[in-house]
C-alpha cells in the first residue's frame, strides 16, 4: 500500500475539509446504528410494555435523525467529491508537467495514445478510487465499529462469537485483492492499447483509406477490444467470488449467533427485542464487512492506475539542468562540436562516432548524407534534445550541459521537416514562437516568411483557424506559418532540418526564400535532402554511418568526386 499512501499524500492541501467530511460521514452512517435499537425499544417497551411515550418518542425521533441524516449525507457527498476532484486534477497536473520534462527518448519509445491513456483511463480510475470507495470505505467501517460496540453492549458472548469469523474474512479479502490488482493492471495496460490504436489509426485516415484498410484496422481494434474483454471478465470473475465468499462466512456466523442468541433467550439471559436488536447489528456488520470487501477489490483496481502513474511520475529526467546550471548568455553563434560519441540506446550501435566540427557565428552548415546516416542526430544534439555519451558542445565557448535548458533552447530556432501546428488560428500558430508579441509583431513576422499575403485570403485572415495539425492548410503554407514563428523568436542559432524536402517545386521557392531572409546574420545548420538548397553554404559536411567523410564547400566537393558526387549526380544528372 505505500503508492495508496502516497496518493493519499496529495489530500494533505485539503485536511480540513477531509476532516469535516469524515465527521459528516460518520454522523450520518450513526443514523443507521439507531435503527436497530428502535426495534429493541419497540419490541420490549412498546409492544410488550404498552409504553405510548416510548412509541411518541420513537416516531419524532425517527423523523429529527433523517433530517439530519441527509443533511449530514450532503456534506459528506460534496467535501469528498470536490476533495477526490481537486486531487485528481492536482495529479493530473503533476502527470502533464512530468510528461513535459521528459526527454525526447522516452517519446521515441512510447505511442502518443499510451501517454494519452495516464492522463485519461488511469487518472480516471484513480478518481474512483478517491471519491465513489473513500465515502463508501469510511461509511461501512463506521457503521462496523458501531455495530460492534452496540453487539458488545448487548451481550458480549455472542460478540466473541461474531469476530471469530473476522480474521477468515480478511484473509479471504487478502487472497483475492493480491489477485485482483494484478488483472487491473492487465486491463489498464489494454486500455493504454486501445488508446494507442485509436490515435494512431485517426491520425493517419489519410493512409488507411488510401489504401482499403479500413477493414484491416476493424479487425485491429476489435482483437485489441477483446482481449481487453477478457481481461476484464477475468477481473470481474475475482470480484464476483470475493463477495459470496464473504458473505458465505458472514452467514456462517449469523447461523451461530441465531442458535446461541435463541437458547439465551429462552434461558431469559436476554430478552427478545435485545436478540433481534442484536440480530440486526449482526446484519450489520455482515453487510459492511461484504461491501468493504468490495471497496477493497475496486481500490486494488484503482492501485494498479495508481502503479501506473507513479512510474512514470518517478521516472529519471534524463536530459535536465544540472545543479547550479547558469543561463546561456546572448550569444553570438559560435558553435563547437569535439569528439562526439552518441547512441539512441546501449545496446545499438553509436549513431555518431568522434564527430568533430567548428562553426563560426553567422555561418550557413549543411549536412548531407544518405538516410540515417547521423544528419539529424547533429541536429537534436545541439538544443539538448538527447545529451552526448562523450565529447562536447559549445556555444560561444560554454558547454551546453553547463547552462539551463530554457536559455539554451530560447536562442535556438527549428524548422522540422513535418510542421506541427496547433489547433487555434494563424495568428497564435504564429505567436507561439514569442507569446508577449503584439500583433504588429506577427504580422511583420508573416510578412519576413512570404506569409503574410495567403494569409489575408484566408477565410477569417490571422484569425482563421486552422484544424487539428494545420491539415486545413498546404504543405507550403503550413511550412512558411513555422518559418514566421521562427523569425519571431529572432534565434542566433537556426536548425532546418530537411524544412523543403516535402513540398512541390514551386512552394520550395517561395518556402526557400522565406528561409534564405531567415538565415542572415544567423548561425545556420541545414540537414539537406536537395542539394540546390547548399550551394552557397560556407561549409558542406558530408555524413556516413556517423562519421564525416568529406567537407568543404559545393565546388570543392563535386572537384573531390567522392559520395557528394555521387549525390550531385543523383539528383541532378538529367539537367
Amino acid at each position: 500500500m505505500r503508492n495508496y499512501k502516497r496518493l493519499l499524500m496529495y489530500i494533505r492541501p485539503y485536511l480540513k475539509r477531509l476532516f469535516l467530511a469524515v465527521l459528516f460521514i460518520v454522523l450520518a452512517a450513526s443514523a443507521n446504528l439507531y435503527l436497530p435499537w428502535i426495534i429493541k425499544d419497540m419490541v420490549d417497551d412498546v409492544l410488550a410494555a404498552k409504553n405510548m411515550v416510548m412509541l411518541n418518542f420513537i416516531a419524532v425521533s425517527i423523523v429529527v435523525v433523517f433530517v439530519f441524516r441527509g443533511i449530514f449525507y450532503y456534506g459528506q457527498s460534496y467535501l469528498v467529491s470536490y476533495i477526490g476532484q481537486r486531487v485528481v486534477i492536482d495529479i493530473r497536473e503533476v502527470l502533464f508537467r512530468k510528461f513535459q520534462r521528459l526527454p525526447i527518448a522516452y517519446f521515441d519509445k512510447h505511442q502518443t495514445g499510451e501517454t494519452m491513456s495516464y492522463l485519461t483511463n488511469d487518472v480516471n480510475a484513480m478518481q474512483n478510487a478517491l471519491v465513489d470507495n473513500l465515502i463508501e470505505a469510511v461509511t461501512e467501517s463506521a457503521i462496523l465499529v458501531g455495530s460492534l460496540i452496540m453487539m458488545v453492549y448487548l451481550d458480549w458472548k455472542l460478540s466473541l462469537l461474531t469476530l471469530t469469523v473476522i480474521p477468515l474474512v480478511g484473509q479471504a479479502m487478502k487472497i483475492f485483492g493480491r489477485k485482483i490488482k494484478i488483472t487491473a493492471k492487465v486491463i489498464q495496460e489494454r486500455l493504454a492499447d486501445i488508446t494507442s490504436l485509436l490515435q494512431e489509426s485517426i491520425s493517419s485516415i489519410r493512409v488507411v483509406k488510401s489504401f482499403v484498410r479500413e477493414d484491416y484496422e476493424i479487425k485491429r481494434f476489435c482483437k485489441e477490444n477483446d482481449l481487453n474483454f477478457q481481461a476484464a471478465m477475468k477481473n470481474i470473475q475475482l470480484t464476483s467470488m470475493l463477495t459470496p465468499t464473504v458473505e458465505l462466512l458472514a452467514a456462517i456466523a449469523v447461523t451461530f449467533i441465531v442458535w446461541f442468541g435463541g437458547y439465551e433467550v429462552v434461558n431469559g439471559e436476554i430478552t427478545a427485542g435485545a436478540l433481534i436488536a442484536f440480530l440486526t447489528y449482526a446484519v450489520n456488520l455482515a453487510n459492511p464487512v461484504k461491501r468493504l470487501s468490495r471497496v477493497y477489490g475496486n481500490i486494488q483496481k484503482a492501485m494498479a492506475a495508481v502503479d501506473r502513474v507513479f512510474d512514470v511520475i518517478d521516472l529519471e529526467e534524463t536530459v535536465k539542468n544540472k545543479e547550479g546550471a547558469k543561463d546561456l548568455p546572448e550569444v553570438k553563434g559560435a558553435v563547437t562540436i569535439k569528439d562526439v560519441v552518441f547512441s539512441y540506446a546501449k545496446d545499438k550501435p553509436p549513431a555518431l562516432k568522434h564527430l568533430s566540427l567548428e562553426v563560426k557565428p553567422g555561418e550557413m552548415v549543411a549536412f548531407v548524407g544518405p538516410s540515417g546516416a547521423g544528419k539529424s542526430t547533429v541536429a537534436n544534439l545541439i538544443p539538448r534534445f538527447y545529451d552526448v555519451d562523450s565529447g562536447e558542445i559549445l556555444i560561444d565557448g560554454h558547454d551546453i550541459r553547463d547552462v539551463t535548458l530554457e536559455s539554451l533552447r530560447e536562442q535556438i530556432g527549428i524548422v522540422p521537416q513535418e510542421t506541427l501546428l496547433f489547433s487555434s488560428n494563424v495568428r497564435e500558430n504564429i505567436r507561439y514562437g514569442r507569446l508577449d508579441a503584439t500583433d504588429e509583431e506577427v504580422e511583420a513576422a508573416a510578412k519576413a516568411a512570404n506569409a503574410d499575403v495567403f494569409i489575408k485570403e484566408l477565410q477569417d485572415g490571422y484569425d482563421t483557424l486552422i484544424g487539428e495539425r494545420g491539415l486545413n492548410l498546404s504543405g507550403g503554407q503550413r511550412q512558411r506559418i513555422a518559418i514566421a514563428r521562427a523569425i519571431l523568436k529572432n534565434p542566433r542559432i537556426l536548425i532546418l532540418d530537411e524544412a523543403t524536402s516535402a513540398l512541390d517545386t514551386e512552394s520550395e521557392k517561395i518556402v526557400q526564400a522565406a528561409l534564405d531572409k531567415l538565415m542572415v546574420g544567423r548561425t545556420s545548420f541545414v540537414i539537406a535532402h536537395r542539394l540546390s538548397t547548399i550551394f552557397h553554404a560556407d561549409h558542406i559536411y558530408v555524413i556516413d554511418n556517423g562519421e564525416i567523410t568529406e567537407h568543404g564547400t559545393h565546388d570543392e566537393l563535386l572537384k573531390l568526386g567522392g559520395l557528394y558526387y555521387s549525390l550531385y549526380q543523383i539528383q541532378f544528372a538529367n539537367h
